[in-house]
């Protein structure tokens, strides 16, 4: 899929019906395959028709948007708004109770306790220790918690305050003087996540990489890594929560 020419285009041209129709019919078929990677991980009871329409209603924000002075391609940008806009319609539907969301937060505060005294990443066993839970229950927390680790990483910039939702793109994209990291650049940020995924355990590391980068399904990860379905989908719950922490850590230095 070749780049759309957006800074060629006026702002009018941006929201003519013509050329939007031309955009989503070339997108159509990158909308599909992000709703199919995030419905992998749903109940079945969530449509994947709803993530699409929703896609669709993301990548027309990301028309009007767009601002190429910020030096982002369109389908870097799109893709952001893309997967956002569906990530934002399953926060909408609220199938993720609050109970969950609260384990969740638990066990990312811990790993980050906890690795602020050792200086490493923390244990299996240090983290359940932390939790004052026994191991059994530490591994059903981390089951229970997977889901949550879908929007775990968009949520990187979100205030524990009012809860606010903002991913890193989104300060990326605003005028440097509105927004708290104006001191970093895109590529500063890629090096702090890169650095603190490098930080994580070999395991973790791995699955993460086959995951975000080669896009394997837990599954696939499996067969590679020889381990059971749900024993990945516990190693990326875990390395997802490790990096929240790590990267919420690097954000509140910033805003500080």
């Amino acid at each position: 899929m070749q780049d759309i020419a957006f800074p060629d285009l006026t702002e009018e041209e941006k929201t003519n019906p013509k050329i939007r129709a031309k955009v989503i019919n070339e997108f159509a078929p990158l909308i599909k395959y992000i709703a199919s990677r995030i419905a992998m991980r749903l109940p079945p009871h969530i449509d994947i028709h709803d993530l699409i329409n929703a896609g669709v209603i993301g990548l027309i924000d990301a028309m009007e948007k767009f601002d190429a002075s910020k030096n982002i391609k369109f389908k870097t940008y799109a893709e952001f708004r893309i997967r956002g806009a569906m990530l934002d319609e399953l926060r909408s539907m609220d199938w993720v109770p609050r109970s969950i969301r609260q384990k969740a937060r638990k066990i990312e505060e811990a790993y980050g306790r906890l690795e602020a005294i050792l200086g490493r990443p923390a244990s299996d066993e240090e983290v359940a220790l932390e939790l004052d839970i026994d191991m059994d229950s530490f591994y059903r927390l981390l089951s229970e918690t997977a889901s949550v680790s879908l929007l775990s990483l968009d949520d990187l910039g979100e205030d524990n305050q009012d809860a606010s939702k903002r991913n890193l793109l989104e300060y990326i994209m605003q005028d440097e003087k509105d927004w708290p990291t104006h001191k970093i650049g895109l590529g500063e940020i890629r090096d702090m996540v890169a650095k603190a995924i490098q930080s994580l355990p070999e395991k973790e590391r791995m699955v993460i990489s086959l995951y975000y980068y080669d896009e394997l399904t837990m599954k696939e990860i499996g067969h590679v890594l020889k381990f059971t379905e749900s024993r990945v989908s516990q190693i990326h719950t875990k390395s997802v929560l490790r990096l929240r922490s790590k990267m919420q850590k690097i954000l509140k230095e910033i805003r500080d």
